[in-house]
């Protein structure tokens, strides 16, 4: 095959065309201690239990990247696509290895090992329009710094989001992008029901999100330049929920919106590849513009069921006036540090608080709960990860992390609560 410099190394022709491609991939192992597969923050379950101490999840992920690109008449056409296998023994929404989990493992106290198929990309780029599967055009801090799936920020535990978008460019770094994206994929709890366990497998119970009428509308002003980037983006959020109660098909409309900035700042004079990267985001009836991986909240026990800790996650609580949006903001941000060509280190952290009204306060109450105590609630991250790459492309990461969870409520039984989880990492890239 013949080597294709026009788009940088590891490109060749495609026999018998002007099309160049490109093949890559990695092969990841690793062990989650408190923590979720890739880092995931458990929300629910007893964390003093068998099934959430210790080594905790253990995961497998290869995946394979192929990029094509060749010249056109208005510039580059491009296709991208990664597709992966994961493979671990992590639960799916039980906090104590519930029915199903242990199926065919006759006495096993643990979770059964499942494999799956996973894609965060596929698009086409041409002519300054994306479409396809790819990163939301809010994002901006990707948390590049840590190997967690992050639970504060916008970019959906980096899984991707569908999209039609177009970006403008305006000349030495500046561009302008505006993008119809899934609603779905942005869509948290619609509900009118005391928040409990059930609250996180069957969200709304009474009143739950409807068939999406139309997408989010997404859009960011950027620069790109040699000292860094600084993004500024806004969200349109469409609410429409419907009834399945005894008033089955009424419908309620609304609107959410979300709004962040970001700002990364090249810092080489402190090492070669150093950077100090944050975002800030807040919503308004659109929470997953600023909860990137929280599912419908926190639900966590401790001393085998004693005490709770609670943090409700809903796009909007339906009260006596219709829909009361939920307020949420956060702030994410990291800086990495190169101590020589095979270490580097980083300290991160992220802070979030998610606001409810009195009205929708007494509408989540949930059971054991001091009557007229507020929702609202907040979680704080501070970890910091080392990777050594003893040769060319392959990584060893060790990485730590302190989460503390003010909860939502008051009672006898409801109280914060704080945990370290870590994980380990070997990750072996083969990205030409």
């Amino acid at each position: 095959m013949k080597i294709c410099s026009l788009y940088g190394a590891g490109f060749y022709y495609m026999p018998g065309t002007d099309t160049c491609i490109k093949i890559g991939g990695f092969v990841r192992a690793e062990v989650n201690v408190n923590s979720g597969g890739s880092y995931s923050v458990v929300t629910t379950g007893d964390r003093d239990s068998n099934n959430y101490a210790g080594l905790d999840d253990w995961r497998t992920r290869a995946g394979v990247t192929l990029d094509t690109r060749s010249q056109t008449e208005y510039g580059t056409l491009r296709s991208y696509f990664v597709i992966a296998s994961t493979s671990d023994n992590s639960q799916s929404g039980s906090a104590s290895g519930g029915a199903g989990l242990n199926a065919g493992n006759p006495g096993s106290s643990g979770r059964n090992p499942y494999t799956r198929l996973w894609s965060n990309a596929a698009f086409i780029q041409f002519a300054g329009f994306t479409a396809g599967r790819t990163g939301s055009f809010f994002d901006f801090d990707t948390q590049s710094y840590s190997n967690q799936t992050n639970f504060w920020g916008s970019n959906l535990a980096g899984g991707g989001i569908d999209v039609f978008a177009y970006t403008a460019q305006f000349g030495n770094g500046l561009s302008a992008s505006i993008a119809a994206e899934d609603a779905n994929g942005h869509r948290t709890g619609i509900t009118s029901i005391p928040f409990t366990s059930t609250s996180l497998t069957t969200p709304g119970a009474s009143w739950q999100y409807g068939n999406q009428q139309a997408p989010d509308v997404v859009g960011n002003l950027r620069l790109d330049q040699a000292w860094g980037s600084a993004q500024v983006m806004g969200a349109y959020h469409e609410l429409v929920g419907n009834s399945t109660g005894a008033i089955t098909g009424t419908e309620m409309n609304s609107s959410g919106f979300a709004v962040g900035a970001g700002l990364k700042i090249n810092v080489p004079m402190l090492g070669k590849g150093d950077f100090v990267i944050a975002q800030a985001n807040y919503s308004d009836g659109a929470s997953l513009y600023a909860v990137s991986n929280g599912g419908n909240g926190f639900d966590r026990t401790r001393d085998h069921g004693a005490t709770v800790s609670y943090g409700p996650i809903n796009d909007a609580v339906v009260v006596a006036g219709g829909f009361d949006k939920t307020k949420v903001w956060s702030i994410t941000g990291g800086y990495e540090h190169h101590w020589n060509s095979q270490w580097k280190t980083s300290l991160y952290g992220a802070y979030g608080e998610v606001s409810y009204s009195d009205a929708a306060s007494a509408v989540l109450l949930a059971a054991g709960a001091t009557p007229g105590s507020s929702a609202n609630w907040n979680y704080a991250q501070v970890g910091s990860r080392t990777v050594w790459t003893p040769v060319q492309n392959l990584d060893l990461s060790l990485e730590v992390m302190y989460n503390h969870l003010e909860t939502a409520f008051a009672g006898p039984a409801i109280d914060d609560e704080s945990w370290v989880s870590g994980m380990f990492r070997v990750q072996r890239n083969f990205y030409p």
